[in-house]
């Protein structure tokens, strides 16, 4: 088990925590000062703050300072589908208020409930037991399969993200973003960016995408091998939910966020299901038969990846990163891009 790490607000985070308490007091039912702000670690493009009060506990999601990027750090959109999701089988927390209003604390933010549960970091699971770490996979691809199924329309989000091939736009504003953050010249970016467009598979229909599914956005039960809450939000939408099980699935090819993700993991010995075993199980809950062209999704989303370790670096060096890890992401964009351009080359020839 990874805790997370709470820590005193960083200097560069710091925000009107009074102004913030007045709002609340008059946005938030039930809601009883005084309050005690703490920072968490993670979450690398949008700040998270631990709210505390005499009677709960709340979560602070908000923009970070800074010049933002196009597009970029929509906690608004977090709130939403969070919000929208609440009455479904997907497991959100529940939604208190977004403000909209930057002159409350500088910012947009939102204010969500704090669900008790264990983060884990650590792709390999290694302080588990084999069959917790089978059951917390096979959870994974079961509650992202869950999240496919939900109804559009039923939950009020038809019109969440533009019409269009979600592939063509996703592939377009990852292109900019990284070109907006680029801070040397990789080829294999922009190998990636030229044959991508050219090689969409056609989309059988529009869902909700999360565009960060992954262990270390889950909460896990304090003692089930159960997922209670999917957090972090900002970058879903409407598209293909197979962008998000390539997403997931990217970490069979290559190093994950925090570790080296399970490209050289004996499944046998650790109990953790093979790339196979983990999309039958999403095909199982989603109600698919199988999945062709599998070598886009997965390559489609390493190059995601980069775009996003790079802008993530980026703001590192610009001094307005959400966490101070940001700048030991100097070398991740150029060695995501070259494992997507190898499995290019291995599929294409």
């Amino acid at each position: 088990m990874s805790d997370v790490e709470i820590t005193a607000v960083r200097d560069a985070h710091r925000f009107d925590e009074a102004a913030l308490e007045a709002y609340l007091q008059a946005h938030i039912e039930d809601f009883q000062g005084p309050m005690t702000v703490k920072q968490f670690e993670g979450g690398q493009s949008n700040p998270t703050f631990q709210l505390i009060t005499p009677n709960r506990t709340y979560v602070l999601r908000k923009q970070p300072p800074g010049e933002l990027l196009p597009s970029a750090h929509q906690v608004d959109r977090e709130y939403r589908v969070m919000h929208a999701l609440w009455d479904t089988e997907v497991p959100v927390p529940k939604m208190y208020c977004l403000c909209e209003d930057p002159s409350v604390i500088g910012t947009k933010f939102y204010v969500m409930q704090m669900v008790e549960g264990r983060l884990f970091t650590e792709t390999t699971l290694p302080t588990l037991t084999n069959a917790e770490r089978k059951a917390i996979y096979l959870e994974l691809a079961r509650v992202m399969a869950l999240l496919h199924n939900v109804d559009l329309a039923e939950v009020g989000l038809s019109d969440f993200g533009r019409p269009g091939n979600y592939y063509e736009r996703q592939i377009s504003r990852w292109s900019k973003q990284y070109e907006a953050s680029k801070t040397e010249q990789l080829d294999d970016m922009d190998t990636l960016m030229a044959w991508l467009p050219d090689n969409i598979p056609a989309q059988e229909r529009s869902v909700v995408v999360h565009g960060d599914y992954r262990l270390g956005n889950v909460l896990i039960h304090p003692t089930e091998p159960k997922i209670v809450a999917v957090l972090d939000w900002e970058l879903s939408t409407q598209g293909d939910g197979l962008a998000d099980l390539g997403y997931l699935c990217q970490e069979y090819h290559g190093e994950s966020y925090e570790d080296d993700g399970l490209r050289n993991v004996d499944f046998e010995a650790t109990g953790i299901p093979t790339e196979a075993e983990f999309i039958a199980q999403y095909c199982k809950h989603a109600g698919r038969e199988k999945i062709d062209n599998w070598h886009f999704y997965v390559i489609y989303n390493m190059f995601r990846s980069a775009a996003i370790i790079q802008g993530v670096y980026k703001r590192g060096l610009d001094g307005n990163a959400s966490s101070g890890k940001a700048l030991e992401y100097k070398d991740a964009a150029r060695t995501r891009s070259a494992r997507a351009a190898a499995l290019l080359r291995e599929y294409t020839g």
